[in-house]
């Protein structure tokens, strides 16, 4: 599995309206994607959850790197955001775990993505342990669709992202970043590995 996000931080009087109408009449166009196991439309809205700006920033988890690198280079979708907003820097991770919660069937309507450095003095073994059991609890909560922990190595990252049925509760901290689902496209989300990845 691998995560991949970029965001297109808009101007701060930029109408969203706009950016839901493009997820509204294009969000489908990935249902079906060979290779995604799951795409969210994330938004955040400044003022809103503690957002500071206005922000379009899809997040996917792939199954494998071969099928994010045919959508980013191959022809396999992503010209269509190169064209209307230019090429953003994309950020990717190497996944370490996957959970399903008890919100699986819901529509998600919240998602939080929480990034945590590994000290180069610690040990990176225990605090991924620690970061796994920890996933593997908020999974637990009935709110939750699908929970991912992934790893990114150039920046000795742990990158904890999270689908909630409603609103982003409380107990993920201020440090988590907050988004509204407007879709969520799962072509073959049941196809990745679930718990921890080795």
């Amino acid at each position: 599995m691998h995560a991949m996000q970029y965001a297109i931080t808009l101007p701060a009087d930029y109408d969203m309206k706009t950016i839901r109408e493009r997820v509204a009449t294009r969000g489908h166009a990935l249902d079906d994607r060979e290779g995604l196991g799951l795409k969210a439309y994330l938004l955040r809205e400044r003022g809103t959850d503690g957002s500071p700006v206005n922000e379009y920033a899809p997040f996917y988890l792939w199954e494998h790197a071969g099928a994010m690198g045919e959508f980013l280079v191959g022809g396999g979708g992503f010209q269509g955001i190169v064209a209307d907003f230019g090429r953003p820097a994309v950020r990717h991770w190497a996944g370490l775990a996957c959970e399903t919660g008890p919100a699986r069937s819901a529509e998600p309507r919240a998602a939080s993505r929480l990034l945590t450095p590994l000290p180069a003095t610690a040990d990176p073994a225990a605090l991924v342990a620690e970061a796994l059991a920890g996933l593997r609890a908020s999974a637990r909560a009935d709110a939750v669709h699908t929970a991912a922990l992934a790893l990114d190595p150039s920046r000795w990252q742990l990158m904890r992202f999270v689908l909630w049925a409603d609103a982003v509760p409380a107990s993920e901290g201020r440090d988590a970043e907050r988004y509204e689902v407007l879709h969520l496209s799962t072509p073959h989300l049941s196809r990745l590995p679930a718990g921890r990845h080795w």
